[in-house]
């Protein structure tokens, strides 16, 4: 799906890919650029032709730059990733990549022009003595002269920091991978020495022949290590995800979460992704975008086992603490192996599918009729078309409407599987019932209101200040969204009815006294407001009736059915306001962001 839509953003391709992946090391023999990828680069006739036309005296006749209010002369048209890196020489990148030993271990950022380079320059601590087997009859191993060595990726000046961040964190798991090779075979320095001299051959080979070659070239299909940078920047500019076997021996793994969590044209930055799945709860499931057998093979060998049970047990219609029982794990486990499918963009979070679910079309979902999806829904459901099936939903619809009688289980079931095909595609999102509460204003308010408006606007005021009005909600202040101090000003026998015990009638008291006067009156003067249990359980519901709270989590949170909250909420709707509408946690991963 990600695949798709890649070549239509050309934008934000630039700013989360990298320019370049470098390979640097300093030692005894000075500061060397081992590798660097890709490594083409600009004609010399060309590149001077080029810095010809950028000079602020040139003659600017094709109208190829703008003048910059400091004075500068810019190219309106922006510079290709090869022409950002094509004024460095490897001899510079040597020298400024290549730290001194007191940067090793932090991390590398250094901007010019253009360019941000970003690494973690890593120092290796050789022992003094290499210990070597008696029995052995090859000759001791030198002492390697390599004293540190970083893995830098060049990113564009202007790239989002959550991408600098993500870049440094690769860098950082690649210099790991590398030292510990180093130390426990010098790896690090065989694929060094083996990079350099074939620099020096390809340098000879130019000196003679007189035709210059790029030796990087040559190194690829020689050096493994060579192959796995290429392959992590290659992942990184497509997919996003980064999977090297340094040495053929340590696993490296890496998600960018910027080209994997996208819909359309908008990515899901980081930092909000993270924020959703800190709230995550219990009620919500785990959705897989990918068929189990998939998941189960991209998986490495030495996997957790719980995430295998996880992947094996995941079910659309189960939340995640009857996942929890099913695959005999503990919650807060599940949590993390969730999190963890999330952020790599094999899952996503959703409510649990039941009857009275209620789904709607996305307004970012593709319509078109001979558009790759609807060929992939034909294929995946014989008999059906996807925009007969999403016609079915351009209005709010619960699942229950689609439930026949006499339809047989097998038709049941496949709805089941249409609806959770449409939500792996982002093509429906799903509403929630939240609850606010909204008192009246009082007569004397509304008999003043009238008093300033002229006769035509009076008509039109008291029409719209009816409860059944209301109840397609209406902007409240901040204030009103927001549970006050408690205040005790009143008396408690004017709050409660008689006829309740003293206990009963302390505890509704101290429910009620967190609200405004005007509320207080709003809310006893409902006819269900007589009865004790019902005034009861709505003052023991009011930290959820502001509109921050969906149906769902309270029925969770409070141990209640359905049918319970909405009879309460018919009872007291002339002080309620029901609305319906996404769940911030969760749509996130339903649609883009604005």
């Amino acid at each position: 799906m990600y695949m798709q839509i890649e070549g239509k953003l050309p934008k934000m391709g630039e700013r989360t890919s990298p320019v370049s992946v470098i390979l640097v090391s300093s030692g005894s023999r000075g500061n060397k650029l081992l590798f660097r990828y890709p490594f083409q680069r600009i004609p010399e006739n060309l590149s001077s032709q080029t810095t010809k036309l950028r000079s602020p005296y040139a003659l600017n006749t094709a109208g190829d730059t703008t003048e910059d209010p400091d004075g500068d002369s810019r190219e309106q048209n922006p510079l290709t990733d090869e022409q950002l890196v094509a004024g460095f020489s490897d001899v510079i990148l040597a020298t400024i990549l290549a730290t001194k030993s007191d940067m090793c271990g932090k991390k590398f950022e250094l901007k010019i022009d253009n360019v941000r380079f970003v690494g973690h320059p890593t120092l290796l601590q050789h022992t003094h003595g290499i210990q070597v087997s008696k029995t052995d009859p090859s000759p001791k191993r030198e002492m390697p002269t390599m004293i540190l060595f970083s893995v830098v990726f060049a990113l564009r000046a202007n790239a989002d920091p959550s991408v600098i961040s993500c870049m440094h964190n690769l860098s950082r798991r690649i210099a790991i991978a590398l030292q510990h090779e180093e130390h426990r075979c010098q790896y690090l320095t065989r694929e060094a020495k083996l990079m350099l001299a074939i620099q020096d051959e390809v340098t000879t080979m130019g000196e003679t022949e007189g035709d210059p070659q790029s030796p990087f070239h040559h190194i690829l299909p020689k050096c493994k290590l060579a192959r796995d940078l290429k392959e992590a920047y290659d992942s990184l500019c497509t997919t996003g995800v980064v999977r090297l076997h340094i040495n053929n021996w340590l696993e490296v793994s890496f998600c960018l979460p910027h080209k994997i969590h996208r819909v359309r044209c908008n990515h899901i930055p980081p930092e909000a992704i993270e924020r959703s799945l800190k709230a995550i709860r219990p009620y919500h499931s785990l959705l897989l975008l990918d068929d189990e057998k998939s998941l189960l093979s991209e998986l490495p060998l030495d996997c957790s086992p719980a995430l295998v049970r996880v992947i094996k047990t995941c079910s659309a219609v189960k939340n995640l603490q009857q996942l929890a029982q099913d695959a005999d794990l503990a919650l807060l486990q599940v949590f993390q192996l969730a999190a963890h499918l999330v952020y790599w963009g094999k899952a996503i979070i959703i409510y649990p599918l039941c009857e009275n679910n209620v789904y709607m079309l996305s307004p970012h979902a593709n319509i078109s009729l001979y558009s790759p999806l609807a060929e992939q829904f034909a294929q995946q459901f014989p008999g059906h078309d996807l925009p007969s099936m999403l016609a079915k939903f351009s209005l709010p619809v619960s699942l229950s409407e689609f439930k026949n009688p006499l339809a047989p289980p097998v038709q049941e079931a496949q709805l089941i599987q249409m609806v959770i095909w449409m939500l792996q595609h982002r093509l429906l999102m799903q509403l929630h019932t939240y609850v606010c509460l909204l008192a009246p204003p009082a007569e004397e308010e509304l008999r003043l209101r009238d008093e300033e408006l002229p006769l035509t606007a009076r008509v039109g005021g008291r029409s719209l200040s009816t409860p059944s009005a209301l109840s397609f909600g209406s902007p409240t202040s901040s204030d009103d969204m927001t549970l006050t101090s408690p205040s005790m000003d009143n008396s408690s026998a004017e709050l409660v009815p008689r006829g309740d015990s003293p206990l009963n009638t302390r505890m509704t008291e101290s429910l009620l006294a967190s609200l405004s006067e005007r509320e207080r009156v709003a809310i006893l003067n409902v006819p269900a407001a007589q009865n004790a249990e019902d005034l009861r359980m709505f003052a023991r519901l009011l930290l959820y009736f502001r509109g921050r709270h969906h149906l769902e989590e309270i029925m969770y949170n409070e141990n209640m059915r359905r049918s319970q909250l909405m009879t309460l909420f018919d009872k007291f709707r002339s002080v309620l306001v029901v609305t319906n509408h996404e769940d911030p946690i969760i749509s996130l991963f339903q649609s883009p962001l604005d």
